[in-house]
């Protein structure tokens, strides 16, 4: 760029003081707006929401038309960044000339050739950059309604327009390229980096939502669905009031109706489809109100459950194993709060699955999720998750692990936990005591 031709260089050596003069005044003019281009490009992009509302505020034209720039950023940044360009190219050149008067008696090309780039560089990179940009900083607002005009014009001026059109264009070809290519990251490799950027000013609960984001994708219907154990369902066969008194009883806005047991629903009751019947007769027909019910597999991941919660318009589904059986039921409710954590609302009563009798110490049902039980005792719980086998429950995980179900006071010892049966039947597990030892918390 700074080589210049033997020919060119004799007519440069000849130039008048006049024109080295006049040259020189170019090359200032030039620097100036170089310097103002460049602050503007911190200026308007560094503007946060606060001197965005400063200009809203402001009724003069520059104001009026700073929003109108910032409004379409990339034909704005592509405007600055040619423009910029071009006048540098002038500096640069014009310099060049004087540049090559003042040290045509350097007899070393290569001593001159580096004294031409020494200097030019350093006054476009003080002068034009960054001086601009430390001022643009701190008057952000002053310095955009300054450039406002000039820069909606140049944005309209040929050969700069076209320019710009050519560069956004093109930046929306790379980027829809670029999609296609994306780099893919294991929720591992996202999860060690959540854990190495938490800033002190990240809340706990912040922290929290967002290591639910991540765990979002990899966590399976069956590990937060409502066992059939604990739902309340309704016979097809039962009179309209006794269909009311469950209603109030129970509190849900959608219960599950069945044909003699879980394994055969037949539909799924909105409470509010209710409510224009309330006052009929026991012999009323409720079953023709009932909604079609939405089975989904066991195995199936929660954030593609929530792509289906959407497109069908649906709150509740039904959850059915590899044999057609139903295991439960899992609520919109349910997969939100894997990302925001517990929904309460103001009807909701408070069904504490867990009793904290020390801080080493818990009495769990043996009904609670494993996946609440890791919460509440704050570990990962992938120690859990690799002996668990079928075990969704803290009470399935110890008959998983034991082979059968224990009797009152057997214990079994876990990764420094011990587990000691409270109360059981024949059947299941029903309560829990949780023992942490010190050295493991």
């Amino acid at each position: 760029m700074m080589f210049i031709p033997l020919q060119i260089q004799s007519e440069i050596q000849q130039l008048s003081v006049g024109t080295l003069v006049a040259y020189g005044v170019v090359v200032f003019v030039l620097l100036i707006f170089s310097a103002l281009i460049s602050g503007s490009e911190v200026a308007f992009f560094s503007m946060g929401p606060t001197e965005k509302d400063e200009l809203k505020a402001d009724d003069s034209k520059p104001a009026e038309i700073a929003l109108k720039l910032l409004e379409k950023p990339k034909e704005l940044l592509a405007t600055i960044l040619i423009v910029n360009n071009f006048f540098n190219v002038g500096i640069i050149i014009f310099s060049s000339a004087i540049s090559a008067q003042i040290f045509r008696n350097f007899y070393n090309d290569t001593w001159r050739f580096l004294a031409e780039v020494s200097i030019i560089t350093f006054v476009v990179l003080v002068v034009g950059e960054v001086i601009p940009k430390v001022y643009a900083t701190k008057k952000s607002i002053s310095l955009a309604k300054l450039m406002a005009r000039p820069l909606a014009a140049f944005s309209t001026m040929p050969p700069f327009s076209w320019f710009k059109h050519f560069l956004v264009n093109g930046t929306k070809f790379i980027n829809k390229y670029a999609r296609h290519r994306g780099v893919k990251i294991s929720s591992d490799e996202l999860e060690q980096a959540l854990a190495l950027t938490k800033e002190e000013t990240t809340s706990d609960e912040e922290h929290k939502i967002l290591e639910g984001i991540i765990k979002f994708g990899n966590t399976e219907v069956k590990q937060i669905m409502k066992s059939r154990m604990e739902v309340v369902t309704l016979d097809c066969e039962t009179d309209f009031h006794a269909v009311l008194a469950t209603i109030l009883e129970s509190g849900y806005s959608r219960i599950p109706v069945v044909k003699d047991s879980f394994d055969h629903v037949e539909g799924i009751l909105n409470i509010k489809d209710l409510l224009p019947f309330t006052n009929e007769e026991s012999t009323f027909e409720w079953q023709n109100l009932l909604r079609k019910p939405f089975f989904v597999p066991e195995n199936k991941k929660i954030d593609d459950l929530l792509k289906d919660f959407q497109e069908k318009k649906m709150h509740l589904a039904i959850v059915v194993d590899e044999y057609g059986g139903v295991g439960g039921i899992i609520t919109l409710e349910d997969v939100l709060e894997e990302i925001v954590g517990d929904i309460t609302e103001e009807f909701d009563e408070e069904d504490l699955l867990y009793k904290k009798l020390s801080d080493s110490t818990y009495i769990f049902e043996g009904r609670t999720p494993l996946i609440d039980f890791y919460k509440v005792l704050d570990i990962d719980g992938k120690e859990f998750d690799l002996r668990k086998g079928e075990a969704e429950s803290i009470g399935g995980f110890m008959v998983e692990n034991a082979g059968r179900i224990l009797k009152n006071n057997e214990s079994i010892k876990f990764e420094g936990f011990k587990l000691i049966v409270e109360s059981s039947d024949k059947r299941r597990i029903k309560s829990i005591k949780v023992v942490i030892d010190q050295q493991h918390k």
